[in-house]
């Protein structure tokens, strides 16, 4: 899950050639074709999605793009507790409604996301002001009324969001876990989300999963373990903001030792951006390398996706569904106008990862 819109801090293909490069099946970059790219919701198999703000919505190019390319969209951001909850536990699920209803009125499916996230509510839900049996009544009256309220409509919800600690180390502290227990505030929140919709998908959402094995090992044992508490897990997100340096073999590795557990897999954030967080060095990556990379790892997760078995194929989505729209572009996220980490390029045209997934998808 990565940062908020702007209001807040927060079988004919792609007409380009790619020449393929030694076993890492890596590309050389080609400009995008002129026409637009064929319709990703039919080549994918399973639905495939983008997340949406209300700010897109307002965009007729963006609608456009949607209806021709998706056929599931994720709330960026209007469904997330700094959005939906105010002081004094004060709920407002007005963009929320409007994002629902415009996938309703065009015939997509929506997958919530997300309810309880470590980084959120801890001004309202503060564990050390607020009584220890408030802050469970509210806890569940919060979930039980935000799910609840789409009863029947949702697809899925991303129940917990990111509980792992970020180099794989055990799990996060948080206002949720020091007022209800570290397994207990999910096991609760689950519990509270299937009794408000039995027939959603509830989904463990994460990220840093393919890139870094000890996280998908911790994950993949905390899904195993909440399972045995009895939590009604029914699906594992991996978010995939997928770093595209990391060793080829190491996406397909995680995909297999999740669907090992038998639950649908949602590919549920997909990016991958061409420039490196941090500092350090200088990068002398070449434009045509850094693209190289990016279709070898999309790629190798395309292809790890398809070889999953039909039922545990949730949905592919994509963080953003053209360039322009990513959250890596904007002001109040990374603030990178140059950056092309998603499928399509701002017009709609076929990006050189595109192809990778076509290729996987269709062979």
């Amino acid at each position: 899950m990565r940062a908020d819109p702007p209001r807040l801090n927060r079988r004919a293909l792609l007409a380009a050639p790619i020449a393929l490069a030694a076993c890492d099946r890596l590309a050389v970059a080609q400009p995008a074709s002129g026409a637009p790219a064929p319709p990703l919701k039919d080549i994918v198999p399973a639905p495939f999605g983008a997340a949406a703000t209300t700010w897109h919505l307002n965009q007729p190019d963006w609608v456009e793009q949607i209806l021709r390319h998706c056929a599931q969209l994720t709330p960026e951001w209007e469904q997330k507790m700094e959005r939906t909850l105010g002081p004094g536990f004060v709920y407002d699920f007005g963009p929320s409604d409007r994002v629902v209803a415009f996938a309703r009125d065009n015939g997509l499916r929506v997958h919530g996301h997300t309810l309880i996230w470590y980084s959120q509510g801890a001004d309202v839900f503060d564990d050390a002001t607020v009584p220890r049996d408030r802050f469970a009544v509210e806890y569940d009256r919060y979930i039980s009324t935000f799910v609840g309220r789409y009863r029947g409509r949702m697809a899925g919800w991303d129940v917990v969001n990111e509980p792992v600690a970020e180099d794989g180390d055990g799990l996060r502290d948080c206002h949720w876990s020091r007022a209800l227990g570290m397994d207990g505030y999910m096991v609760r929140a689950f519990e509270q989300a299937k009794l408000a919709d039995p027939e959603a998908t509830l989904f463990l959402n994460e990220y840093n999963l393919e890139n870094i094995p000890r996280k998908g090992a911790t994950f993949l044992r905390l899904v195993e373990r909440l399972l045995e508490l009895g939590a009604p897990i029914g699906g594992i997100g991996t978010q995939s903001h997928l770093n595209i340096e990391i060793p080829a073999g190491r996406i397909t590795a995680f995909m297999r030792d999740a669907a090992s557990l038998g639950l649908p897999i949602h590919v549920s954030e997909l990016d991958f951006p061409m420039q490196r967080d941090g500092g350090g060095l200088p990068d002398l990556r070449s434009t045509a390398e850094r693209r190289a990379q990016q279709v070898a790892r999309v790629g190798e997760l395309a292809e790890a996706f398809m070889a999953l078995p039909e039922r545990q194929r949730y949905a592919f989505t994509t963080w953003g569904l053209r360039d322009s729209d990513s959250w890596l572009t904007r002001a109040e996220g990374k603030n990178r106008p140059d950056e092309s980490a998603l499928l399509l390029d701002a017009r709609g045209r076929a990006n050189p990862a595109y192809q990778a997934v076509a290729d996987a998808f269709t062979r």
